[in-house]
């Protein structure tokens, strides 16, 4: 008897979750965005917003909850109704996290379910003007003969310019001192000024500085070259094999949200991705549009956890 009451029940449940999936979206859809107003990540936001709202008929409603490495904006998401009314939109240190900070308020594999991850964005090795390697082989060499001597630009501990770098010293057999300050800008104009001869970029903010001639590029951090400077090489094309770096933005529901609102919502996006106005929107700021299907997001998302705990237990690094 139990048993039959036991299943009535889960079949209940299904017809409700069905019918709720069936009318979704309802009303409204808050967007968090785990990073201040005007950054990558709510930039990204802005782009995608109108158009996903266009295709469901409901406004979307971006919120900035910013603070603690994204932690913020997560927990808040992580602990709101698995309905498909408030998914969040993270970066890289979505995936970082785990092994910077040992207590996160959440779990970033349990507690969520991957909708896509929606973009990534090769970093671009930029050097001080003056600085006389030209190119990867030639930095290698430079700073193998002076081990301890160079200093590379982060814009924080822990942050994904910092993880470059350190990925860079294990994969190229190179000693460099990190100097972290406090975001991407203060960073690179220290760079541009020759206080600091290294800095491994964000693509769109960095490029503006390279197109200037302010600072000098080497090469890209991606598996491939970009479209933005096809002249450069990739780091792994210029004698540090398998080296690949992307900072990301993804979209993710909390876990338990049904199936049939995540795979409404991917589809959706993969959609908006390819049309020419958010295409050009998204070449202009280097970014390369994935938008990969939940189970696809859920396997990079792991892979990355696993990538960056190694990165930080080799190089020691500690959350500021």
């Amino acid at each position: 008897m139990n048993n039959l009451i036991t299943r009535l029940l889960a079949l209940v449940l299904l017809v409700v979750a069905a019918g709720a999936s069936a009318q979704y979206p309802a009303k409204p859809i808050r967007l968090i965005v785990t990073y201040p107003p005007g950054g990558g990540a709510d930039t990204m936001a802005r782009i995608i917003a109108p158009r996903l709202s266009e295709r469901l008929g409901q406004q979307i409603v971006v919120e900035n909850k910013a603070g603690a490495s994204g932690q913020i904006g997560a927990d808040l998401v992580a602990k709101s109704a698995a309905d498909g009314y408030t998914i969040l939109l993270d970066a890289t240190a979505y995936s970082v996290n785990p092994s910077l900070y040992p207590k996160l308020p959440y779990d970033p594999i349990k507690d969520f379910a991957p909708i896509t991850i929606l973009v990534r964005v090769p970093n671009i090795l930029v050097v001080a003007p003056g600085f006389a390697p030209k190119s990867v082989q030639e930095l290698i060499a430079y700073a193998k003969a002076r081990p301890g001597q160079l200093s590379y630009a982060s814009s924080g501990s822990g942050s994904a310019q910092h993880l470059a770098a350190e990925l860079f010293k294990v994969g190229a057999g190179v000693d460099m001192v990190h100097i972290p300050y406090k975001g991407g800008a203060p960073a690179i104009a220290d760079v541009m000024g020759g206080q600091v001869p290294i800095f491994f970029g964000n693509m769109s903010s960095a490029l503006p500085h390279v197109k200037s001639g302010r600072v000098r590029a080497l090469a890209v951090t991606g598996s491939k070259r970009s479209a933005n400077v096809p002249e450069l090489p990739t780091i792994a094309e210029s004698g540090v094999p398998g080296y690949e770096v992307y900072e990301w933005n993804g979209l993710f529901a909390p876990a338990g949200t049904p199936a049939a609102i995540v795979n409404r919502l991917q589809t959706e996006i993969a959609r908006i991705v390819q049309l020419p106005d958010v295409s050009e929107k998204l070449a202009a700021l280097g970014a390369e549009a994935v938008a990969n299907t939940p189970q696809e997001a859920a396997a990079f998302l792991k892979a990355e956890i696993a990538k960056w705990a190694t990165v930080v237990k080799q190089a020691n690094i500690k959350a500021e």
